[in-house]
């Protein structure tokens, strides 16, 4: 099993989880975070005193899947966070050892 963490911009956040509910990934995981990404817009920052720099809000994706739709996932969440930037966020895959159910 592979853990996939995307992060993204916020704007882009609803077309990417879209994307993967029709492709049928069911373990999605959206939680809003403070990043120093580049924004799309300076209006998107602010200045964080707990970080002493300019931060604005993305979007950490965390999506659980089997390795066999790891490269599925990857390309829906490349091509719809895609913001026409050379830097529309980060996709980091790491391997899951066990999963229980509770």
């Amino acid at each position: 099993m592979k853990e996939v963490k995307a992060f993204i911009h916020r704007n882009r956040a609803a077309d990417v989880v879209r994307a993967l509910r029709k492709a049928e990934f069911t373990t999605i995981t959206v939680v809003d975070v403070k990043g120093v990404i580049r924004a799309l817009e300076a209006k998107d920052q602010e200045y964080s005193t707990e970080l002493g720099a300019r931060v604005m809000t993305e979007v950490k994706l965390e999506l659980f899947c089997g390795a066999e739709r790891l490269d599925e996932a990857i390309k829906l969440i490349r091509d719809n966070a895609q913001t026409g930037q050379p830097d529309s966020g980060s996709i980091y895959v790491s391997d899951v050892s066990l999963s229980v159910a509770i």
